[in-house]
């Protein structure tokens, strides 16, 4: 490894390709795939930069972040050209021939700097790049924690990419400290740290327990990128080592494809850990700093060329290797902060970074000055395009009031001269006035977390306005426990107390509510009378609400992605579940499993999801098969559909 030298002249080398072991072999080897998608989750990115023309990038901007100038722009567009700069152009990406998805999470506010965002949010964003085909998952920001323990939502959805073989990358953090970052403290995550050239971690990257078993340290000093605009500059931080990882893995994955084997995201994260190379504690004073090891593609190269046999136990093998106890670790408790931001301690901040990293820009072969023809900047069609259809979702979860505003609040409090904290009171309200329902923000909320706003439009508006006031009132009244709200987002909106999430405007003719009772007394009917028809009764009951109630709580979803919505479907299909527990019953059968997975049936222009509902006997565990039901639901419209008929057949 060569010392830094501030002095060298790199060209458009991305960081000096001899600080890691094989990187200039891979870069030369391959431009990736076309096959191979990588989803950056970040600010917005400016597609009419040079380095991006030819690039396979979409834009899907699902909460109305747009391309608003400052920091964000300007952080997304740098992360991005990392990847997707092409080969020629005053930025060399790592993976230009890869597929781009670029979705923004963070935005800017009116003096240029970042909006955050919640880890609800990013858990909406990493289910849509996933719902999109995404392989790799790139996310340079992230949430400063002291447990490491992230919220529900995301610690599911982080689960269900993993069990779909995604490979997320994320930033360690720019704390400088024995502390971490969420995503990147998920032990299923690949955490980033940054190094320097010559190899040694940089003072301000995060070093918490956990990234020694799930991280790695990267180039992350004096990164080029493209600057929102139409030039180049150089950055220093963990958010630029992180797509440094992720490019790498791209080609890692573009390489499996050329060897003739089915691309691995997984595979690629064991090959990337097991072929760090590891802190010398005889040489290196502070071996903590090191995470794992730091990057070396050459190791990692031989690893894909001779894939392992034997399963790779993410938690157990790095925690035994590294002697951290999870089940203490995660026993740790903290008041968890709502916001997310990007890790920003890359230029802007002297107390961190040294004055002579700050926005060193260099100079570009197209500056966009005047918008000339070669540049291809905002006087020339941008890249970015509007998804090819829209982001739906099929949520369940219970309805709520907010105001949005202090000011909205003590209008509706004056004007009604009622208890406006009281749902009860505000519905009665609504009844003498319902135009006064489009005036206040309608929630979704799921175990009493808002994570969608509902705003109905169109010719039947006051009418999903009216159903909405039903369940709420039902909610009270009635003890509903459940609403199904399908329909497709957009944009954000405001709650009154600051948090900003995603609004559905919902399809009328999917909303329904339930009580889980009325939901299996629909499907069973009266219970009967006689004592040997009720035992079988009881056990239907039984059995269907513990299907609903793993739905409701253990596989509990934000309803994005495909599999969520089929998910979400099956849980309000009652008639299917009688025919599933009507046989199971009586043949002595207990639910071990739901899965979903992808039809192989479906008709042309459909998106077909198989729900598998997985039986057991209890009392002959190994004696007797499992006995699988299968089901399949279309998911291409807003409100889905059972397709065919159930089957059934038993696993030996």
């Amino acid at each position: 490894m060569q010392p830094h030298d501030d002095h060298i002249d790199r060209g458009n080398d991305i960081f000096d390709r001899d600080s890691v072991p094989g990187f200039t072999e891979l870069f030369s080897r391959s431009a990736g795939s076309a096959a191979i998608c990588v989803a950056v989750i970040d600010g917005d990115v400016d597609l009419d930069h040079e380095c991006f023309r030819g690039a396979d990038l979409q834009t899907i901007d699902p909460f109305g972040t747009g391309s608003v100038a400052g920091r964000a722009l300007e952080h997304g567009t740098h992360v991005t050209s990392i990847i997707f700069g092409q080969r020629g152009s005053a930025v060399e990406g790592i993976a230009p021939g890869c597929r781009g998805l670029v979705i923004p999470l963070f935005g800017s506010d009116i003096d240029g700097e970042f909006k955050p965002a919640t880890q609800v949010q990013l858990a909406q964003a990493v289910s849509l790049a996933a719902d999109r085909g995404a392989q790799i998952i790139n996310i340079s920001g992230g949430q400063r924690s002291i447990s490491g323990v992230e919220e529900t939502f995301l610690a599911d959805t982080i689960r269900r990419c993993t069990d779909q073989g995604i490979l997320i990358i994320a930033a360690a953090g720019n704390d400088g400290c024995d502390c971490q970052h969420i995503p990147a403290s998920n032990p299923h995550i690949l955490a980033v740290g940054a190094m320097r050239h010559d190899g040694t971690p940089l003072d301000f990257s995060n070093f918490g327990a956990i990234y020694r078993s799930n991280g790695i340290l990267a180039p992350g000093e004096d990164i080029l990128g493209a600057r929102a605009g139409g030039s180049v500059w150089r950055k220093t931080g963990t958010s630029y080592a992180t797509p440094v990882v992720s490019g790498v893995a791209a080609l890692l994955l573009s390489m499996q494809i050329e060897l003739g084997y089915t691309p691995d995201p997984r595979a690629v994260f064991r090959a990337i850990m097991r072929s760090s190379s590891p802190c010398d504690p005889k040489v290196e004073t502070d071996c903590t700093r090191v995470l794992s090891g730091r990057l070396d593609v050459a190791a990692a190269m031989r690893a894909i060329e001779q894939p392992e046999g034997e399963p790779y136990e993410e938690q157990k093998f790095h925690l035994l290797t590294n002697g951290v106890n999870m089940s203490e670790y995660n026993q740790q408790t903290e008041e968890v902060a709502t916001m997310l931001a990007p890790d920003t301690a890359d230029t802007n901040s002297a107390m961190i970074i040294p004055q002579e990293h700050d926005a060193a820009i260099v100079p570009s072969e197209c500056s966009c000055k005047g918008g000339s023809e070669p540049c291809g900047c905002n006087n020339k069609p941008s890249q970015q395009a509007s998804p090819a259809r829209p982001m739906l979702v099929y949520a369940l979860g219970q309805i709520g009031l907010d105001f949005g505003t202090e000011a909205r609040r003590d209008s509706f409090s004056q004007q009604t001269g009622r208890n406006v904290s009281s749902n009860a009171e505000m519905v009665e309200y609504l009844s003498s006035d319902p135009a006064s329902a489009a005036s206040l923000h309608w929630t979704l909320t799921i175990d009493e977390t808002p994570v969608y706003a509902i705003a109905p439009t169109g010719p039947f508006a006051a009418a999903t306005y009216d159903r909405m006031r039903d369940f709420l009132r039902a909610q009270i009244t009635e003890g509903v426990e459940r609403v199904s709200i399908p329909g497709t987002i957009g944009g954000m909106r405001r709650l009154l107390n600051g948090q900003v999430v995603p609004l559905i405007i919902p399809e009328h003719r999917g909303m329904y509510s339930w009580t889980t009772q009325s939901l299996v007394s629909a499907v069973l009917g009266e219970a009967p009378k006689a004592k040997e028809a009720m035992l079988e009764y009881t056990d239907r009951s039984v059995g269907i609400h513990q299907f609903l109630s793993r739905i409701y709580y253990e596989i509990r979803n934000l309803g994005v992605t495909a599999q969520e919505r089929a998910m979400n479907y099956a849980a309000t299909n009652a008639f299917q579940l009688q025919a599933v527990y009507g046989d199971a019953i009586k043949s002595g059968l207990k639910l071990d499993s739901i899965d979903v997975e992808r039809s192989p049936i479906c008709k042309p222009g459909s998106d077909c999801w198989d729900v598998k509902l997985s039986f057991f006997n209890p009392t002959k565990r190994f004696e007797q098969a499992r006995r699988v039901y299968r089901y399949t639901i279309d998911v291409s419209d807003i409100v889905p559909v059972t397709v065919g008929t159930m089957r059934q057949w038993d696993v030996y």
